[in-house]
């Protein structure tokens, strides 16, 4: 059994998210292709057993290349298990409306392309203060304030749920395994 994996990422941390997940389905014995979306012809969906997709929420939105992926590729994915991963930062929020907002990005991306997602995990994204210029870093630093994170702008701030990621890509893989089997 083999499953595509593919990411997009702004600065790095869902392609990091997406690799754990690789690595975790190669240790529950799938066969992993891991690329980045934005990568044109490099793989087509309906010659794997499963496709995991891992994206992050950035101003209200989803790259548009994600959303391209699921609209050219909607029938493909829908003859086998996909799993859908959403990064973004208000789902670590301590206010509850900024994390339902985030429970909605989803929905939303569905009804954008016409693709069901049937399973999503949400997963904290990070403060990547190395990785921002002078103003998004001043920026962030001030949204990190008023939630209550680090403002320590030295080094980078991680907020994903290894254990809660780990649990629903073996969940995944359960179900591209029974999908193989019938």
């Amino acid at each position: 059994m083999t499953v595509l994996v593919l990411y997009a990422t702004i600065e790095g941390h869902s392609r990091k998210i997406a690799e754990r997940a690789a690595s975790r389905l190669e240790e529950a014995g799938q066969h992993v292709v891991l690329g980045d979306v934005r990568e044109p012809g490099f793989a087509v969906p309906g010659r794997f057993d499963g496709v995991l997709i891992c994206a992050p929420i950035h101003i209200g939105r989803y790259p548009t290349s994600v959303a391209q992926f699921l609209i050219d590729w909607k029938a493909a994915l829908a003859a086998v298990p996909t799993a859908f991963i959403s990064v973004s930062l208000a789902i670590h929020s301590d206010s509850a409306d900024e994390r339902a907002e985030a429970e909605t990005y989803p929905a939303k991306l569905e009804k954008k392309t016409g693709f069901h997602i049937a399973k999503v995990h949400h997963a904290a994204g990070a403060l990547k203060y190395l990785e921002y210029d002078f103003f998004k870093r001043a920026l962030m630093r001030q949204i990190a304030r008023k939630e209550g994170a680090s403002v320590d702008t030295s080094r980078d701030h991680e907020f994903t749920d290894w254990e809660a990621l780990d649990a629903f890509v073996q969940e995944f893989a359960d179900d591209v395994a029974l999908a193989a089997s019938a």
